[in-house]
């Protein structure tokens, strides 16, 4: 039967409990009941829900200017943010475009990709590659340059040209005698392999998550991959773009995720942990040649939203990542996610149904099977990632099971994406809840 709600819920066929308050790591409904948030939501809420901070900046700064359009105006602390990031960002990026959210920014990312080369007198260039089982948002240039088959299944006629290659995924695709090493340059060196096929001078960029995260569950690259992919991309003229909406801001341990796989993009995407869900905010970060290139050619850039750069949502992040930098947080992400790999690895690391445990810092993905030595995944049908979902909600457990790991309609996984203020016997209570749920379900 159809809700009494007026909201279009995600389900059309079932209200959701009513959240009616935020209290550290911890959501409560209007029962009273408490839900331990093990997923930050979606890989959002890296402060907690009760940040005093954060909150106050929000109330000063909409008591002084709420908001000033950028056809307009820019604001003190849009300015301020940016100055943040770029302080912390990788080498050669030097300009912040700041949207409304992940899809955005991606969306953004793409168009800057694209009137870069138009700009610089390239504009046969029209093609973006990227990889099988990604997720780069949902409006419908994401969601076209992403490799999620359900979710693009529906829209696929609306979609516009784009390629894609292995991910980089070893516990799937590593094959045996073969090294880490040697296995993440044999699905880089696929890149290459699409650029010759396609014609290099055709292609624009290549876009990646540099952790993949809702689609394969937490996968960080192996190492040397990215480093492989950098050089194709200088070799043959194309953008590297990464996606960190998900796996930046401190989730991994570093602020940008790609600190660790020793590679500066030419663009880099961040929302959901830079906001940290107290107001919604992406940004896009270029390099400063691709600024240039705006700067001594058009001096436009043909795209824009009413609310980028809006001045309150700038004003909660640039307090959320001075606590991620100066205020030891990622540093923080770092030591909890170690923490929370250990004990995931004491209960799970035999579990004859959990095939592998990945990840970086506070970003942890548990793949699912059927047959533990066989890597067998449950058959699509029995619907394990839903019933895992439902039995860690009913123990007061929030965490994110996707299905269709594998090729998009089979296997199943866990992610999981807690607060970096988490404590000890808070993590203790995130694995004994999920192990109760899988108990229940597996």
């Amino acid at each position: 039967m159809p809700s009494a709600s007026h909201v279009f819920h995600r389900s059309s066929r079932a209200t959701p409990p009513r959240a009616v308050s935020g209290q550290g790591v911890y959501l409560i409904d209007e029962t009273g009941k408490r839900y331990l948030d093990g997923s930050g939501g979606a890989a959002v809420s890296c402060l907690g829900h009760s940040d005093a901070d954060v909150i106050a900046a929000i109330r000063d700064q909409t008591e002084t200017l709420a908001f000033a359009h950028t056809g307009f105006f820019t604001s003190e602390p849009a300015e301020r943010l940016a100055d943040r990031l770029i302080a912390h960002a990788p080498e050669g990026i030097e300009k912040v475009y700041f949207v409304s959210g992940g899809s955005e920014a991606v969306e953004t990312a793409l168009k800057m990709a694209r009137q870069y080369f138009i700009e610089i007198g390239q504009p046969g260039r029209t093609r973006f590659i990227a990889r099988r089982q990604s997720y780069h948002g949902n409006t419908l240039g994401a969601l076209s340059a992403g490799g999620n088959a359900w979710r693009k299944a529906p829209f696929a006629p609306l979609m516009a040209e784009s390629h894609h290659i292995a991910p980089c995924y070893a516990y799937r695709g590593q094959e045996p005698g073969e090294s880490l090493e040697e296995y993440g340059l044999r699905v880089a060196n696929e890149l290459e392999a699409e650029l010759l096929r396609l014609g290099p001078d055709t292609v624009i960029g290549f876009i990646a998550e540099t952790v993949a995260g809702a689609t394969l569950g937490a996968v960080p690259a192996v190492p040397g991959y990215f480093k492989r992919i950098r050089e194709i991309c200088d070799r043959y003229g194309i953008l590297l773009i990464l996606d960190e909406v998900m796996c930046g801001m401190g989730r991994t341990g570093t602020l940008f995720a790609c600190e660790q796989d020793g590679v500066s993009p030419d663009i880099v995407t961040i929302a959901k942990g830079l906001g940290a869900g107290y107001q919604p905010i992406g940004a896009t970060l270029c390099s400063g040649a691709i600024h240039d290139a705006f700067a001594e050619g058009s001096g436009f850039f043909q795209h824009g939203h009413t609310y980028i750069g809006h001045a309150t949502a700038c004003a909660a992040a640039d307090v959320v990542v001075g606590k991620l930098t100066d205020g030891g947080l990622t540093a923080r992400a770092a030591e909890m996610g170690a923490k929370l790999d250990a004990a995931l690895r004491d209960r799970f690391g035999q579990h004859p149904h959990i095939g592998d445990i990945r990840g970086r810092g506070m970003f942890r993905g548990l793949e699912i099977v059927a047959d533990r030595d066989t890597r067998r995944p449950f058959a699509p049908e029995k619907g394990v990632n839903k019933a895992i979902k439902a039995a860690a909600f009913e123990a007061g457990l929030i965490c994110y099971p996707m299905g269709g790991t594998i090729d998009g309609r089979e296997g199943d996984h866990v992610l999981l994406a807690p607060p970096f203020i988490l404590t000890d016997d808070e993590l203790g209570e995130l694995v004994d809840k999920l192990d109760t749920a899988f108990a229940q379900v597996i």
